[in-house]
């Protein structure tokens, strides 16, 4: 019984994967209220009914994929504290964000279209957990600041600051590519971005580079 139940719960991943995987895709390509549980389900080569079991509605599959987004973008923040190496964390934090915006574009661009459009979806979570979010880690920036480890700046707009210029690979991608005559990015034009953002930052925090 336990080999079945197993069996049944990597399907579901499996399918969960697939159609999340899907989802982005669509949401990407035609936005909210342009894409169809119907059109996901073709792309996911499943049958409609099968996202509507996992997901029950659109606008659930919508927030899934968005919170998915989220969570892979501050998960290296996680274990960030007073007592933490800022060098460290936060060239942790700018490679894992350059990553993303690499390996997964579509996850950059599906948040920038819902934030131009006003988070008519998201507005409880950035009012809430967003800003919860924000707030720890300004606290810990904060503390690094009186202990000497950093210079003195505002922390939110250091983590916007870092949203913005790593995002921007992912969610300009077209112009960047356009502009520097290429036709992907690979991983020594990111590996060289990601020192490049590294090292500017951190300079400008008068943290010393390792």
């Amino acid at each position: 019984m336990s080999s079945e139940k197993s069996k049944a719960g990597n399907i579901r991943t499996r399918n969960s994967q697939q159609i999340l995987q899907a989802a982005q895709e669509e949401f990407v390509l035609h936005g909210f209220k342009g894409t169809s549980m119907q059109s996901i389900a073709d792309r996911a080569q499943l049958p409609k009914a099968n996202i509507h079991y996992y997901f029950k509605n659109k606008a659930n599959l919508y927030r899934v994929v968005l919170e998915e987004i989220m969570t892979a973008w501050n998960h290296v923040l996680a274990d960030m504290n007073n007592d933490s190496d800022p060098a460290e964390v936060l060239s942790k934090f700018i490679h894992a964000k350059m990553q993303l915006s690499y390996t997964n574009p579509n996850g950059s661009k599906i948040f920038a279209m819902e934030i131009i459009q006003g988070a008519p979806h998201l507005k409880e979570h950035i009012s809430q957990d967003m800003r919860q979010w924000v707030r720890e880690k300004s606290d810990v920036m904060n503390s690094w600041i009186a202990q000497g480890k950093m210079r003195k700046v505002e922390p939110s707009y250091l983590i916007f600051m870092i949203w913005a210029s790593t995002q921007h690979y992912a969610d300009f991608e077209t112009q960047v590519l356009e502009v520097t005559n290429r036709r992907e990015y690979d991983d020594e034009e990111i590996n060289k971005i990601t020192t490049f953002l590294t090292e500017i930052i951190l300079k400008g925090l008068d943290i010393p580079i390792k």
